[in-house]
């Protein structure tokens, strides 16, 4: 008997090689060859169609060639809406609400008359059903198929004619060319790649749900997120009822919106005002507390961020950071010890952005600095103010982008009192966009500055 051929690839990029390797000179990841049988594909190009290349602006589109999938925080992190075509992957941890939120799109869009396939490689038809009951009425006809062989879903496809595909998931589907068992690198490499083509070649759109590994990526090789036009990720805390669902690669839309779901017995429900939900519980009058206008995208979104700082017991003080970046506490608590001759170095420091939230942009430093402050000092800021800005080494208050949208956003929430720096109060002067005679705005070159005037 002839001894089947094997190969090695890697986990993370897909490089492919003849014999095992330690480091993979293509991402350069230690450890991530795994071995797999080599596939064999009959390729003919005797009856293949020759495309004819065509000019650019030639190619006409249309602005309502967009799908709406009837949940508008998806449709916002899509970039609009879904494109016919297109292959969209959404990856999450287990029990996030990933198959939840398609299983709800799926309600919405069979509900206005669209033909959407739905096919489970996990569940049965009936368990299916148990969740969809839950989930709320399907007034229109959804189809479910219980399937993973890639080809049969080929098949159904070119049957039925669907405009959405749901595969759920990836990792349970199998293709008959390959002889690897399902969720190897080869088998979600070869699924992908034909799912790719019936949906580039049919026009039709496909949802396929990833698992995560430990590390919080999408299982199985790299490559899966370069195949694919879009990749969602449905994070959370398992603590918190909220999910946040986010674009890490979209083609046909900006990777920095988000779309805020609050998970209840009925499925997930939008978030129409992130900013008020992330507010709620806010002490009043304490030390170390302030809230700041932070950007997702084109959305401002209004966080609190806290502070703790108390004398340590010991000769090593403890620092903490949840919701920020660790390094860049470090950095702003050393910027207040050299500028502001505050000693820092025998407190223990904990900065906390309350709700959950993960925010590394430089418009929290300012918050993070009078937070540290006020908790020091033992000093309540104004519950009415809130504040931006970025914070440089020398003590300087830089401009932060989009301080019209952060200002809108706060005052819609009936903050009083706006400190922001110097130089985007001289841009919003200029174009005098910002006119209000509720929210009063302070510009600050520096923290010396900020302390001495307004804590």
């Amino acid at each position: 008997m002839a001894k089947k051929k094997m190969v090695y690839f890697c986990k993370e990029c897909g490089y492919e090689s003849g014999k095992w390797m330690g480091q993979c000179p293509s991402c350069k990841v230690w450890d991530s060859f795994v071995e797999e049988p080599v596939v064999k594909t009959s390729s003919s190009t005797s009856n293949a169609i020759i495309n004819e290349p065509q000019i650019l602006n030639s190619i006409e589109t249309s602005q309502d060639m967009r799908i709406s999938s009837g949940i508008g925080e998806l449709d916002r992190v899509l970039g609009g809406g879904i494109v016919p075509g297109s292959l969209v992957l959404v990856g999450g941890d287990p029990g996030i609400g990933k198959s939840t939120l398609l299983l709800q799109m799926c309600r919405e869009l069979s509900n206005v008359n669209r033909k959407v396939l739905y096919i489970s490689g996990e569940e049965s038809q009936k368990q299916i059903k148990i969740r969809a009951d839950r989930l709320g009425e399907f007034t229109g006809e959804l189809l479910l198929l219980c399937e993973t062989n890639v080809q049969l879903i080929e098949d159904s496809v070119h049957k039925y004619k669907p405009e959405i595909v749901i595969i759920d998931s990836i990792q349970t589907i199998f293709s008959d060319g390959s002889s690897s068992a399902p969720g190897s690198v080869s088998q979600v490499r070869e699924s992908t790649s034909a799912l790719m083509k019936l949906a580039k070649g049919h026009g039709v759109t496909i949802f396929i749900i990833g698992h995560v590994t430990k590390e919080g990526v999408v299982a199985g090789p790299r490559v899966l997120e370069h195949m694919v036009d879009t990749v969602l990720y449905f994070e959370g805390d398992n603590y918190a009822s909220y999910r946040i669902l986010r674009a890490v690669k979209n083609r046909y839309g900006s990777t920095n919106e988000i779309g805020v779901f609050e998970m209840q017995n009925k499925g997930l429900i939008e978030v129409a005002n992130p900013s008020e939900y992330m507010l709620k519980g806010k002490p009043e009058g304490e030390p170390g507390s302030i809230v700041v206008p932070s950007m997702e995208g084109t959305r401002p979104i209004l966080v609190e961020v806290q502070a703790l700082v108390c004398r340590t017991n010991f000769n090593m003080p403890r620092r903490t950071a949840a919701g920020t970046d660790y390094n860049r506490v470090n950095l702003l608590m050393a910027v207040l010890e050299k500028r502001l001759g505050i000693q820092l170095s025998d407190c223990d420091s904990y900065v906390n952005v309350a709700g959950g939230m993960k925010i590394n942009e430089p418009a929290l430093d300012l918050a993070i600095l009078m937070a540290i402050y006020s908790s020091h000092k033992n000093k309540a800021i104004d519950d009415n103010t809130i504040v931006f800005g970025e914070v440089g080494l020398t003590g300087e208050v830089r401009a932060v982008n989009m301080a019209e949208q952060r200002i809108k956003e706060a005052e819609k929430m009936g903050f009083k009192r706006c400190i922001i720096p110097i130089g985007n109060l001289s841009m919003l002067s200029k174009e005098s966009t910002v006119k209000s005679k509720n929210m009063e705005l302070i510009g600050v070159k520096n923290i010396r500055e900020l302390i001495q005037k307004y804590m």
